[in-house]
C-alpha cells in the first residue's frame, strides 16, 4: 500500500517514513502543500498522512484534494489537541486523526482501521451500494453520500461518518451504546477513540442539519429519530 507522507518537519517526517517502510507500506514524502498537489496528481495515494501546520498553507487543501477520491484513506495528523483544529480536518474529508505526540503503535492501528474501510473500494472491480435507509434519506456507504429523494439534498461524508449513521439508521428509535458504535466503527479502539467520535458526531450533525435528529442520551448513547 503506498502512503504519502505530508509532515515539513524532518525529524518528524524521518521517523515517519521509517516506521512505515518497517511496517511494510510503500512511503513518498512531501514537505508542504504545493509538493504533496503534485504528489497526488502523479499518483494517488492508497493512504494518506497530513499533517495540518504546513509552511505554504493548510493541510486541509491536501486532505479536500485527496478526498476527490473516495478510496484513499485520510489521517490527519496534528499537534493541536483542540476540537476547532480536528474539526477543520474532519469537514475537509479526513477519516481520522492523531495528536502529537503519538505512540508508533496508535498510528499502526489508526492506519489499518482506516485501510480496512477503504480496502473494499480498491479491491472491488464494481462495488455494489449498501445502502441505509431512514424515512426520505438513502445513505449509500460506499458512495460515501447521504441523499433526501424528497427534494434532492445530498451531502458527502468520511468514511467514520457514513459507518456511524449506518448503525443509527439500523436501530432508528432504539438507543445505540456508546461503547457499541466505537466498537463496531473502530474495530482496535484507542484511548482516543472516544475522543475521535464525539468530534465526528459534532461534523456529522453539522452537514446534516435539521434533516435528521440525533439525540445524545446521557450516560447511554445515541438515538436516531423519536
Amino acid at each position: 500500500m503506498r502512503v504519502l507522507v505530508v509532515e515539513d518537519d524532518d525529524r518528524v517526517a524521518r521517523g515517519l517514513v521509517r516506521a512505515l517502510l518497517r511496517a511494510g507500506y510503500r512511503v513518498v514524502r512531501a514537505a508542504d502543500v504545493t509538493e504533496a498537489l503534485d504528489l497526488i496528481d502523479e499518483q494517488v495515494p492508497d493512504l494518506a498522512l497530513v499533517d495540518m501546520g504546513l509552511p505554504d498553507g493548510h493541510g486541509s487543501a491536501v486532505v479536500r484534494r485527496l478526498r476527490e477520491q473516495p478510496a484513499t484513506g485520510v489521517l490527519v495528523v496534528t499537534a493541536q489537541d483542540s476540537e476547532a483544529e480536528r474539526v477543520v480536518g474532519l469537514r475537509a474529508g479526513a477519516d481520522d486523526y492523531v495528536v502529537k505526540p503519538f505512540s508508533l503503535a496508535e498510528l499502526l492501528a489508526r492506519i489499518e482501521a482506516v485501510s480496512r474501510r477503504t480496502r473494499a473500494l480498491r479491491q472491488a472491480v464494481a462495488p455494489s451500494a449498501v445502502v441505509h435507509r431512514w424515512g426520505t434519506l438513502e445513505l449509500d456507504v460506499t458512495a460515501r453520500t447521504v441523499r433526501d429523494g424528497a427534494d434532492g439534498w445530498s451531502a458527502t461524508l468520511t468514511a467514520i461518518e457514513s459507518a456511524v449513521l449506518a448503525l443509527l439508521f439500523d436501530r432508528a428509535g432504539q438507543p445505540v451504546e456508546r461503547g457499541f458504535v466505537i466498537d463496531q466503527v473502530w474495530e482496535a479502539p484507542t484511548e482516543s477513540s472516544s475522543r475521535t467520535l464525539d468530534t465526528h458526531m459534532a461534523t456529522l450533525r453539522g452537514k446534516l442539519g435539521d434533516r435528521v435528529t440525533i439525540r445524545t442520551l446521557r450516560g447511554v448513547g445515541y438515538q436516531v429519530g423519536p
